[in-house]
């Protein structure tokens, strides 16, 4: 690690020792390198603008990023701005690099800031870079007075996005990722349970509910079938005592049939045998759960 450490410092060292180049020898090296294919012109070149890669590199290590990771992809964007640089122009080609270099350190963070992608478009890249700035400039300007919303409505209207994306940015970068796994403290300040237990769902699942309503009217109809076996006292009984949902008493039933309410519950003990035989002549491998 040390080692490597230390082959870091002397990069940077060694970009930052580099000369200047003057616009004569720019133009030069990359009519070289363009025209030519002269490698060596490249490498000079490139060398020579190493210090503009690591000062835009280092304005982006807020994003949590290591910095040699952002050089590397800032090198990357240095090389592409060498193979499409027109000396022809007349254009500095660090001012032309500058674009490129950013770019390239701009995607390398969006794709590994969070393992949630974000940024696609135009619009959101700039959101995402530009939240934090806007959002403390409009907060200074307004003052205390200023509220979240409006801050938010003015943020969407600078970069050219909806209120809900400016939300949905600043949520995002409040805080970083994190894992579904990582243990929660309990109260004796132990690890108990993970992010992930409290994920559950303990309602059924889709397919579950689909099939419990389709054998739901399955039975529903079977039921009404097997009613048909029943006498006429036997069907207003069962009728009133488990087809509904506050179940008339024996006492009740008794009075309005003119009989004990003990003979109710030998009517009713009958007709639910006389039932369950015809639901298992009629379904002999159905599930008998409602009788």
């Amino acid at each position: 690690m040390a080692q490597l450490v230390g082959v870091r410092r002397g990069f940077v060292k060694a970009a930052m020792n580099a000369p200047f180049l003057t616009r004569e020898d720019e133009r030069a090296l990359a009519e070289a390198w363009v025209h030519k294919g002269d490698e060596r012109a490249l490498h000079q070149l490139a060398h020579a603008h190493m210090r503009l890669v690591i000062a835009i590199a280092a304005r982006f290590r807020s994003y949590g990023l290591p910095l040699p990771d952002l050089i590397q992809e800032g090198h990357v964007g240095l090389l592409e701005a060498a193979a499409r640089f027109e000396p022809e122009r007349d254009v500095r080609f660090s001012t032309y690099a500058t674009w490129w270099i950013r770019a390239s350190i701009q995607d390398h963070i969006l794709r590994n800031w969070s393992i949630v992608r974000g940024g696609t478009s135009s619009a959101q890249k700039a959101l995402f870079f530009n939240l934090r700035r806007l959002r403390a400039r409009i907060t200074q300007a307004a003052g205390s007075s200023a509220s979240l919303d409006s801050v938010y409505s003015e943020i969407a209207a600078t970069v050219g996005v909806s209120k809900s994306d400016v939300a949905t940015m600043a949520a995002r970068l409040s805080g970083p990722d994190t894992s579904l796994n990582a243990p929660l403290a309990d109260q004796d300040g132990g690890t108990g349970a993970d992010r992930m237990d409290f994920l559950i769902d303990d309602k059924p699942r889709p397919d579950q509910v689909a099939e419990e309503s389709i054998d739901s009217d399955r039975r529903v109809r079977w039921l009404w079938q097997a009613l048909s076996v029943l006498s006429d006292r036997e069907r207003r009984i069962i009728r009133e005592r488990r087809l509904q949902d506050e179940a008339a008493t024996l006492e009740s039933l008794g009075e309005n049939l003119g009989i004990s309410k003990e003979r109710v519950r030998q009517i009713e003990n009958r007709a639910l045998e006389k039932l369950k035989q015809a639901l298992l002549d009629r379904h002999p491998d159905a599930a008998l759960a409602m009788v």
